[in-house]
C-alpha cells in the first residue's frame, strides 16, 4: 500500500523553485514529487550524520 500523502503549504524563494523545477523537469517529475526525494534522501542523510 503506498504511504498516505500530506497536503502542506510552504513559502520558498523564488530563484529556489524556479531551479527546483528545472531538475525536477530534467529529471521528469512534478515538482511535488522532486521536492519529496530531495527530503528524504536529506533525512536519510541526517539520520546517517547523528
Amino acid at each position: 500500500m503506498k504511504p498516505l500523502k500530506v497536503k502542506v503549504s510552504i513559502t520558498l524563494d523564488n530563484d529556489i523553485v524556479k531551479e527546483l523545477k528545472e531538475l525536477a523537469e530534467k529529471d521528469d517529475r512534478s515538482f511535488s514529487q522532486y521536492i519529496n526525494i530531495l527530503l528524504r534522501k536529506h533525512l536519510e542523510n541526517f539520520r546517517d550524520s547523528v
